[in-house]
């Protein structure tokens, strides 16, 4: 029998010799391969967990002992090793488990992630009741070199340090590859590690210019080589005990390792190093291409992928250079998803113009408003799941100043198999309720390339919602053009029932309309909302209805609400949306169908809150 068929929780792990742990590595990573290949999802970063993972579980007392996998995508291992490897083939699929950590699933993962650099604060949380109920436990932090660039992170360092009695440990994941390639001071920092190169430079910082403490701080480093060659001083100076950095992939470094820091007390920070992609030679020379594929065979690798419909990612990177090459102007931003928002060609093409802050959010905002005020015309490229981390900074910083920065909001509304933590759910109800904003959704790629055009025209704060993947093929326009703001458009004339429609719902719910036979309008707005055009199909129809790919509270319909009671006009009203709870990962049409927002669901609903629909008048489709 193989040593992997033997482990279906870690306290059967850690029977085994220390001898078989790296066969063990071996089989797992092969399993790891195998699985994902069939199922798709996140491959990189997992083979590059294997050893640490083994090594974690086999020293500390799991689930007794908390460990917190930050962004969580790096999991599959440990889902293995916690008895779901039975369950590895529903991965990420319609009641299947998750790709992420989730506390419903299993009682090992103690903290549900996917966005990153929370791990800290968590543990630290655990560690800290741990010591307030008088209980013996230790709480691990497994933190990658991309998400250490997180205020955040640096935050719960910062609190930490100063609870000397409590068995926190921090481990940082340091791979050197984030999703997109690391930036910042901080990622140079660890880089330089054991560079001659790094403290021959500190030594000549012009000390002539440096106040007192600084001067002493460069005299320290100076003195102290170790300080210059490891990145303990700045750990260190948080409160931690700082290991390392040690090989991540060696069994025989990590375990022992371990087993010290298991024996002393107070914050340790444990520098590990790791290969992503690590055991299958096509990753390791591509950890980005097999961060997050889809099924592949992996005796082939991952082909190049047949020409299809244009994806609205695509429309936005190829608007972005266009309208650069217009505007000099225009800044590009990106908060660590440069692959997935789309500027790669961007930064190739204007280098200077493009910044990737690393995920830092709540900066990537802010900084934005920073351009704005020089006059400058930035463009925040932004999932909508993520721009929620920034929610402060895009109410005081920009929207209070009503300064000119355009949001394109990739992800929104359902994203499939990443689930409810990337979901773009929410941003109609938290965007619309902000003064100064300009809030669009796209229908088409066209649409969404004009409503681009439209939000950066507009002299301040305007976001553009569209949907992750392809659009409905519809004939991209070269030009720049933008729309009228605030404007609808009729897009089917029918009888009784107007159906408003936001965005990715306009072209199911024509479909359902002309079941129906159903005015269909285009709204584009969510704000300002063409209050003539609700005014206008609440006079012509009996009953009115919206449609949205977003959260029903607060949502675009109840924006129509509000404009009606604002008229005064009293009409049946059926608002379709995202129900109030959080829907699960699986294929997104299917999702889309569980909630009523596919053409039958929303056909299905219109004739279960109004009746059998009799039309008053069939007039020909426009």
């Amino acid at each position: 029998m193989n040593l992997l068929e033997t482990i279906n929780e870690p306290a059967e792990l850690r029977k085994l010799a220390r001898a078989q742990l790296t066969p063990l590595a071996h089989e797992l990573r092969h399993f790891l391969l195998d699985s994902v290949s069939k199922t798709g999802g996140h491959l990189s970063s997992n083979l590059g967990t294997v050893e640490l993972t083994i090594a974690l579980h086999y020293v500390f007392n799991t689930p007794h002992d908390r460990i917190v996998w930050d962004v969580g995508h790096q999991t599959y291992s440990h889902k293995i090793l916690t008895g779901r490897r039975d369950q590895m083939h529903s991965l990420r699929q319609l009641n299947g488990i998750s790709g992420f950590p989730r506390r419903d699933e299993s009682e090992y993962d103690t903290f549900g992630t996917a966005h990153s650099s929370t791990s800290i604060s968590a543990a630290l949380g655990m560690a800290q009741a741990a010591k307030i109920k008088g209980e013996q436990r230790h709480a691990i932090a497994v933190i990658g070199d991309g998400s250490m660039t997180a205020g955040m992170a640096f935050e719960a360092l910062n609190n930490a340090g100063v609870q000397e009695d409590i068995n926190l440990l921090v481990v940082l994941n340091d791979n050197d590859m984030s999703i997109s390639p690391p930036v910042g001071a901080l990622n140079r920092y660890l880089a330089r590690l054991m560079s001659g190169q790094f403290y021959a430079a500190a030594k000549n910082v012009g000390k002539s210019v440096l106040p007192g403490p600084v001067l002493e701080l460069a005299k320290r480093f100076e003195e102290h080589a170790k300080g210059m060659v490891v990145p303990a001083t700045m750990f260190e100076e948080f409160g931690f005990n700082y290991i390392g950095p040690i090989d991540g992939h060696d069994l025989d470094s990590l375990i022992p390792t371990l087993e010290n820091i298991k024996k002393l007390k107070g914050p340790q920070f444990l520098h590990v190093v790791t290969k992503k992609g690590q055991g299958y030679k096509l990753a390791e020379a591509d950890p980005v291409l097999y961060h997050g594929p889809g099924k592949f065979n992996p005796t082939e690798g991952i082909l190049p992928a047949k020409a299809g419909k244009t994806t609205y990612t695509e429309v936005f990177g190829n608007w972005l250079c266009d309208m650069a090459a217009a505007d000099k102007r225009l800044v590009g931003i990106t908060p660590a998803m440069r692959e997935g928002s789309g500027m790669v060609r961007f930064e190739e093409q204007f280098p200077d113009r493009y910044f990737d802050v690393g995920i830092a959010e709540q900066h990537s905002v802010t900084f934005a408003g920073g351009l704005a005020t020089e006059g400058l015309k930035p463009v925040v490229a932004i999932y909508s799941t993520f721009l929620q981390r920034a929610y402060d900074q895009l109410i005081h910083d920009v929207a209070l100043q009503n300064l000119d920065v355009l949001f394109a909001l990739d992800r929104a509304g359902l994203v499939g198999a990443d689930g409810a933590t990337h979901a773009g759910n929410y941003d109609v109800s938290y965007l619309r309720c902000i003064p100064n904003m300009v809030v669009m959704a796209a229908s088409d790629e066209n649409e969404c390339r004009q409503m681009l055009s439209t939000g950066y025209q507009y002299n301040g704060p305007a976001a553009v919602r569209y949907p992750r993947g392809a659009g409905i093929g519809a004939v991209i326009e070269k030009e720049l053009t933008t729309l009228p703001i605030g404007k609808g458009e009729i897009k089917r004339q029918g009888a009784s029932v107007a159906i408003m429609a936001f965005g990715s719902m306009v072209a199911r719910s024509v479909v359902a309309g002309e079941e129906l036979n159903a005015t269909v309008a285009n709204m584009r707005f969510i704000k300002p909302l063409d209050v003539e055009l609700v005014k206008q199909l609440a006079q012509d129809h009996d009953y009115l209805v919206t449609v949205e790919e977003g959260a029903v509270m607060g949502g675009a319909g109840s924006a129509v609400a509000e404009a009606l009671a604002e008229l005064g006009i009293q009409k049946p009203l059926l608002i379709l949306g995202l129900p109030d709870k959080f829907i699960d990962h699986g294929d997104p049409a299917a999702l889309l169908a569980s909630v009523g927002l596919d053409a039958k669901g929303i056909a299905a609903s219109i004739r279960q809150r109004f009746g059998a629909v009799e039309p008053r008048l069939v007039v020909n489709n426009i």
